[in-house]
């Protein structure tokens, strides 16, 4: 495979998923010589607008859930087929200019909505390039995806691959490569079933509502003494980290407490548990780690279906209440752990930890 080959990735800044994708197919390429860019063109051609978008998308999910379904659930019965929305124009028109310049041998999408642009510039141009379009949710799938104009769908699971299919969509253009993790995965060692779990290591990542911090963390550690406890506060340091501190003074030498971190790969393997919304990046990695997941934040509509497939593999659940997440730890550490030591040898199984190796080799296969 010559180095000169140039693939395209385009993202979007709605929902961590399509960034995380994005990024670890440009590691994956970049692994095998092949030059890459990365690019979001909603933020390069209309930054400000997209401030303001992505300021309400994530005011919505976080504190309005049941409004964000409602408008999931209406971009069912939109025609991105058409250039109908006013706000995607300069992000069309930008894309255009973009593959003009970088002149890419393949375009690879993490977002719905750009292979409807694409397919307009072939149409316009006369000119195709081959497009695959990386499909970031699981099982419940937008019509958005499952309409866009596309050479193949790279998809999370097996699961999916039927999902998808049932739609008409034909199987041999739905790929099952798993969810494009960070190819460090394929390097790391997953912690073993047989492990003494004493302590109970918990790896938290709360979202912006800055109640659930200490309610979620009390919950975890109450469940048993056993229990030790990082929170990953993340882009919330600030606004969350006094309340996660009463936590940490409250509960001595059993919290740690994280901000931004780039290691999060390895505190997955390292922990017994995580804690976590149900994002497509975050269920995804904690599956390549092989560590069980509860969910206590679930965005109704898109993140539905990442519930689905961990409670498929039987490697994890929703506990989305303070109660709830004391009770799913005390099960999981009853009888010497024998439901946590079922959900991570059900995630061995699995072994899925090399999507974005398996995303990049198969895509320059084709081209």
């Amino acid at each position: 495979m010559s180095a000169k080959k140039r693939i395209l990735i385009l993202t979007a800044a709605f929902g961590e998923g399509h960034n995380s994708a994005a990024r670890n197919l440009a590691l994956a390429f970049q692994k095998r010589g092949i030059e890459t860019r990365v690019a979001d063109p909603c933020v390069l051609s209309a930054p400000h607008s997209t401030a303001v978008i992505q300021w309400g998308y994530r005011l919505v999910t976080t504190h309005f859930p049941k409004i964000w379904e409602k408008i999931y659930r209406a971009t069912d019965q939109c025609d991105f087929s058409r250039p109908s929305m006013p706000l995607m124009r300069q992000p069309e028109s930008y894309l255009q200019t973009l593959i003009h310049e970088f002149a890419p041998d393949a375009i690879v999408s993490t977002y719905p909505i750009y292979p409807y642009f694409l397919e307009r510039h072939f149409q316009e141009t006369g000119k195709r390039i081959p497009v695959f379009t990386v499909v970031t949710d699981s099982i419940e799938i937008n019509a958005s995806w499952l309409r866009a104009p596309t050479d193949y769908f790279l998809v999370t699971d097996r699961v999916t691959v039927d999902a998808m299919s049932s739609w008409g969509i034909p199987k041999d253009k739905i790929i099952h490569t798993g969810f494009p993790v960070n190819p460090l995965f394929t390097s790391l060692t997953p912690m073993g079933s047989e492990d003494p779990h004493k302590p109970f290591r918990v790896l938290y990542f709360p979202t912006a509502k800055k109640p659930f911090v200490r309610r979620h963390s009390r919950a975890l550690l109450n469940a048993s003494p056993d229990v030790q406890l990082t929170i990953v506060l993340g882009k919330n340091f600030r606004s969350l980290y006094s309340r996660a501190a009463e936590i940490q003074a409250e509960y001595p030498n059993r919290v740690r407490l994280l901000g931004w971190t780039k290691k999060v790969p390895q505190l997955l393997n390292h922990h017994h548990l995580v804690v976590g919304k149900a994002g497509g990046a975050t269920v995804h990695e904690a599956i390549a780690a092989q560590c069980p997941m509860l969910i206590h934040h679930l965005v109704p509509g898109q993140e539905e279906g990442n519930l689905q497939l961990l409670q498929h593999l039987h490697a994890g659940d929703l506990a989305d209440d303070p109660k709830e997440l004391t009770q799913a730890v005390f099960k999981l550490l009853a009888d010497n752990a024998a439901e946590w030591r079922i959900m991570k040898n059900n995630l061995k199984d699995h072994n899925c930890n090399n999507g974005a190796l398996t995303a990049a080799n198969f895509i320059l296969e084709k081209i």
